[in-house]
């Protein structure tokens, strides 16, 4: 075989194998690809938003919001492990704590990482105590922790699944369609506690309904004597039980506010505003709204 027929062989395979790669790079590409994007707000998120603001900031410390279900993710067809709810209470209640008001009713004090805090201010006066300053005197002293009054406990304490569920079909003559759906039930309770006495100065408790469905449609018919017709379609919708959960949370602090208002733990900066606010949560708790 002289040279030219191996250099246009070896061409042809290096084609083929570029093609091949190539091949096998979409094959592997997912079919639909979603940019990702910021969290989509909320009924309770903008209702928390749109309080009034505290006539002066409550501290407030949070170590903990846990998941106190033990419930795992239902499943019909086999034992799943999944949790049934998200276990970052913490993280939603700590930013509903901060979107009331845009940041005009609680200042957050950091407890869920307390042991890295002090660890860091531990490593700052070490560095403080062995180097001097940028014109050679002693570094100063660090600044002290804030401390909070009130600590807020609680957590997401039940996940009821299949509360009610159901559903409808009909065929006629090989067409038709049926529908499914089932509710679930997520439940946090929010206390606020004062750090010096212990004493539980108030509770509130808020649900979220969980909603699930399916829906399908099909044609089964003979469309000639030897020749069958057979199509089916459907979708499901599932309301994700983490967007659940941090909607019962934002609305337990928004709750937690407002009886703290009423029974006059903290105050609004504009009492016009606030006796307002209070009306309409008490028209929303009692059914009425």
């Amino acid at each position: 075989m002289n040279h030219s027929k191996t250099k246009k062989i070896f061409a042809v395979l290096c084609a083929c194998s570029t093609l091949f790669v190539s091949g096998c790079d979409s094959l592997y590409e997912p079919p639909i690809v979603a940019e990702p994007q910021i969290a989509a707000r909320t009924m309770s998120q903008d209702l928390l938003a749109s309080l009034p603001p505290a006539k002066q900031n409550v501290a407030v410390a949070v170590y903990d919001f846990q998941d106190q279900t033990g419930q795992m993710a239902p499943n019909d067809a086999f034992a799943s492990y999944s949790r049934a709810v998200t276990q970052g209470g913490l993280a939603i209640l700590t930013k509903a704590l901060l979107d009331a008001a845009d940041h005009r009713w609680f200042d957050v004090i950091e407890r869920g990482g307390l042991k890295d805090i002090l660890q860091e201010r531990q490593l700052i006066k070490s560095m403080r105590a062995e180097y001097l300053g940028p014109d050679g005197q002693p570094l100063g002293n660090i600044m002290p922790m804030i401390y909070a009054g009130l600590i807020l406990e609680g957590g997401i304490v039940s996940y009821e699944s299949n509360i009610i569920t159901g559903g409808a079909g009909a065929k006629y003559l090989g067409i038709g369609g049926d529908t499914k759906y089932r509710r679930d039930i997520v439940t946090v309770y929010l206390r606020v506690v004062n750090s010096q006495t212990g004493q539980v100065m108030l509770s509130v408790n808020t649900s979220k309904t969980i909603y699930s469905s399916a829906i399908n449609a099909s044609v089964f018919r003979f469309v000639a004597f030897d020749k069958l017709l057979e199509i089916e379609t459907g979708f499901t919708s599932n309301e994700p039980p983490q967007f659940a959960v941090r909607q019962a949370i934002e609305m337990a602090v928004y709750s937690t506010i407002m009886e703290g208002a009423i029974k006059n733990l903290w105050e609004f900066a504009d009492p016009v505003a606030g006796e307002k606010a209070m009306r309409e949560y008490l028209m929303r708790r009692d059914g009425k709204a």
